[in-house]
């Protein structure tokens, strides 16, 4: 085995599981930072377990470990190793075959899908020193209860800090309208009804315009996400040298072999590689599956986020069309943004890096009327969560955070819900942490931050209080207001605003979200 030195963040996140007390932690790194190899190089007290859901996942971690190593998938049977990496489907039905203190650790891989009964059930037979679960995919959007599971997150690196690392491929955003009418597709387990999806999506029409699209767009070696078999094998048809593959499909490495080695062009799969696949050159990729699963949409993109000495960038031309009230994820769910301001048009998100992407909603966001409805926005916060602000006066910025000024520089802020269902309070000086309130379940943060307050800023309470805030907040925004405002703002962004009309509620929401 080639022997793999580990990058800083990765040794970090070893060193702190190897310290870590007893129990079940989430370990959350993007898709391309390297899970497996952090898992593989765990100190271990005893034996490891590693739980996935595919047969290339079963295989995959072997590569990495020196030590003896069983599967438990199908006809392969464990007899004693270091190391068993099992399929939970073929291990879920042999637990009589295990002492339930057999493994010092559990691995979970693809965590996300640890609530299922399948996963439960080996949980609740085996009794590990740790259970670690790794995932790709740390937000709340799809209502994935991981905090039933695990009990917090013990390390973090997401998308956006591997690309600002280069750790990870920065990502081209493009859209390409189908013309696909998805608006009567009913919603199901969380997603579209997949035979109603495909019905509207795979016509020869719409698939011409995707195989146009990748002749006219596509750089280089290009992986397509279709929605059904049929549909991936109509769009391969209509691409020279395309090859689609599905689950029945045969010899699926030595295909990923010669698609690396530039002998295909062009991939077109349906729900194969969508997670733990490692095809080290993808520099396009194509979303003809639309999807509201915000975790399978980021597994799906993940696939090509990995650097390659021949790539410069990934090229994520997500197809779309007529959706309704149907909320679809594209390129800007990757970095948590669910909803684009009105003002925000595909048109000024072709031809983007992400990174300019999120700078151009965030100075969107900051413009008039957005910043005006910041009530609603903590309104739709306590009722999508059931949760109780105790009227504080919140800004909601861009990234999910809450925000409160406390006057003299002083902030209180609330990080976004993680999957795990927990967050952060902190309390900021001059944007810098000065202090860790609180962890833990989002309304027991948002109760001890309000006794925080209460008891450490109470002569501020007309800053933070609601109530208070409106009586003075229907005033003209004062003069250090306006000061402050023009201040943090560009000539542009200063002439967007009529600051003539401005009320001091507006001004401090505006504040709130330049300097919060």
């Amino acid at each position: 085995m080639e022997t793999i030195t580990l990058r800083d963040y990765q040794q970090e996140c070893v060193d702190i599981i190897n310290n870590a007390e007893s129990g079940s932690y989430l370990v959350c790194v993007a898709t391309g930072l390297g899970k497996t190899v952090i898992f593989s190089h765990i100190e271990r007290k005893g034996r490891m377990l590693i739980l996935s859901h595919r047969e290339e996942l079963v295989w995959q971690p072997k590569k990495y470990f020196e030590c003896s190593y069983g599967v438990e998938q199908s006809d392969n049977h464990s007899n004693g190793e270091d190391v068993v990496s099992a399929s939970v489907q073929s291990l879920v039905r042999r637990l009589d075959s295990f002492s339930p203190d057999d493994f010092d650790i559990i691995i979970t891989d693809e965590a996300h899908h640890a609530v299922a009964d399948t996963y439960r059930k080996i949980y609740d037979y085996f009794k590990p020193r740790l259970h670690l679960g790794f995932t790709a995919t740390p937000n709340r959007a799809d209502n994935v209860k991981l905090g039933m599971i695990f009990s917090k997150i013990i390390y973090e690196r997401d998308l956006k800090w591997g690309i600002k690392h280069e750790y990870l491929s920065n990502i081209e955003c493009f859209r390409v309208n189908v013309g696909y009418d998805i608006s009567e597709v009913h919603k199901q387990c969380g997603d579209l009804n997949i035979s109603e999806l495909s019905t509207a999506v795979d016509t020869p029409v719409q698939n011409q315009i995707v195989a146009d699209a990748y002749k006219e767009h596509a750089v280089g070696q290009t992986l397509i996400f279709a929605t059904t078999v049929k549909h991936a094998e109509n769009i391969a048809a209509l691409i020279d040298g395309a090859v689609a593959v599905t689950a029945d499909t045969p010899n699926r490495n030595e295909i990923i072999e010669k698609f690396t080695n530039r002998e295909i062009p062009c991939l077109v799969n349906c729900m194969v590689f969508t997670e733990g696949t490692d095809m080290p050159l993808i520099e396009t990729i194509i979303i003809d599956r639309p999807t509201r699963n915000a975790s399978l949409y980021t597994q799906m993109v993940g696939r090509g986020l990995r650097t390659h000495k021949e790539k410069k960038h990934l090229l994520l031309m997500d197809c779309v069309g007529v959706t309704g009230k149907l909320d679809i994820c594209t390129a800007p769910d990757l970095f948590g943004i669910d909803k684009l301001p009105d003002s925000v048009t595909p048109e000024d998100i072709d031809g983007k890096m992400i990174t300019e992407i999120e700078e151009i909603i965030e100075a969107e966001i900051n413009k008039p009327p957005n910043w005006k409805i910041n009530l609603e926005l903590v309104k739709l916060f306590e009722e999508r969560g059931n949760y109780d602000t105790h009227n504080i006066n919140y800004v909601v910025l861009p990234n999910g955070y809450l925000s409160c000024s406390l006057g003299n520089k002083w902030t209180l802020r609330i990080s976004a819900e993680d999957i795990a269902g927990n967050c952060n309070a902190y309390l900021m000086l001059n944007r810098k942490l000065f202090q860790t309130i609180t962890s833990g379940a989002v309304q027991d943060v948002l109760d001890a931050a309000y006794s925080f307050i209460v008891k450490n800023f109470p002569k501020s309470c007309y800053l933070w209080d609601v109530e208070k805030v409106k009586k003075w907040g229907k005033k003209p925004a004062s003069v250090s207001q306006i000061k402050l405002l023009k201040k943090k703002m560009n000539i542009l962004e200063q002439r967007e605003i009529n600051f003539d009309e401005m009320t001091k509620y507006e001004a401090s929401i505006l504040i709130g979200r330049l300097v919060g």
